[in-house]
């Protein structure tokens, strides 16, 4: 049911009415007359018609009381009785909203949590005791969890389509650009590390792993999958040149360190003052950020390279072909043999 309403209720006396020759009818006219107004005809003045209305002027009909100064004039007879002779005001609480939810009627109880205090807290708390309350009750009745919850797992499923179709296609990019299905799985190998970083700085900041949390992860991704292309387009430019495959990754992992450093400390150290200051809300999404991408750079490059030396030496999944190298010595033009690794 709905929340209680005030109502006030005009009450007939049936006895009274009837030996003073009025009926529930008449009683309804007159009140109605005196409060709302009753069109009697309609003024014409050129092309405008204006409605004339009878009604109790503002200081007659300004209090409830008023309306026991009313007259109740019977539409069967010319006799006429005071209103509060034949019926008496009553004043009440009524629910005439009935609430639905889903299609079911509802009683909603809610509760609004205190400032600095989480709605996922709140519920992580009181969740085994709802769960209680839900067994027990009798047939025909359910127990559901509505508000920011609810709010909170529908973000879920919606941030996990949005996570999958973004993953299919960073996927087809990687494919398109390495010419090669293999190497953007060697790329998506240090995200899964990077969730594992967020997760454990949530954990030992005691945060909760709500939809901001979530966020904090999805937005990885993207993150940690631009720092790998840029070490593999720096592996591919020395492929190019006719570099050996373990120079290669060995000139990948020193030369590219440092902007993969900065661009990491630069954004991890942004996120810390709104990690100190924003509040419970921006705090899970910035840990979740700070512990992935930390977790993720390391594994970028250290574990990275060694994944690839894997598919290339020793599963021999990708290939390594050294290109054609024209070199020139005293004048003479020397030609090193492609190789296959």
């Amino acid at each position: 049911m709905g929340e209680d309403r005030f109502n006030v209720e005009l009450a007939i006396d049936a006895d009274r009415a009837n030996l003073a020759g009025v009926t529930n009818r008449d009683v309804a006219a007159a009140s109605a007359t005196g409060v709302s107004g009753y069109q009697v005809t309609t003024l014409r003045e050129g092309d405008k018609q204006i409605p004339v209305v009878t009604r109790l002027r503002m200081d007659e009909r300004a209090r409830l009381n008023d309306i026991n100064d009313l007259y109740v004039y019977s539409s069967s007879g010319t006799q006429r009785v005071p209103l509060r002779q034949i019926s008496r005001i009553e004043y009440s609480l009524r629910s005439e909203v009935i609430r639905r939810r889903n299609q079911f009627r509802t009683i909603t109880v809610s509760a609004s949590p205190e400032e600095g205090v989480l709605a996922s807290e709140i519920m992580e708390e009181i969740r085994p005791r709802l769960h209680s309350v839900a067994a027990s009750l009798p047939p025909g009745y359910r127990l559901e969890i509505g508000g920011e919850e609810e709010k909170q797992v529908q973000g879920f499923s919606d941030l996990a389509v949005v996570l999958a179709i973004s993953v299919v296609a960073i996927f087809l990019t990687l494919a398109f650009q390495f010419k090669n299905a293999i190497k953007p799985f060697i790329v998506f190998a240090a995200v899964s590390y990077g969730a594992v970083g967020a997760l454990a700085a949530l954990w030992m900041m005691g945060a909760p792993f709500g939809f901001m949390g979530f966020l904090g992860v999805v937005s990885l991704v993207g993150v940690i999958v631009s720092h790998i292309i840029v070490l593999f387009d720096f592996i591919e430019e020395k492929h190019a040149e006719g570099e050996p495959f373990e120079q290669a990754v060995l000139d990948a992992g020193i030369m590219r360190l440092r902007p993969v450093m900065i661009t990491v400390g630069a954004t991890v150290i942004a996120l810390f003052p709104l990690a100190a200051h924003g509040g419970p809300l921006w705090e899970p999404m910035c840990y979740a950020q700070i512990g992935g991408l930390t977790a993720a750079t390391f594994i970028t490059l250290l574990l990275v390279p060694v994944i690839y030396a894997i598919c290339v030496l020793d599963l021999k999944i990708v290939k390594w072909e050294r290109r054609d190298v024209a070199e020139k010595i005293d004048g003479t033009e020397l030609r090193t043999q492609g190789a296959t690794v």
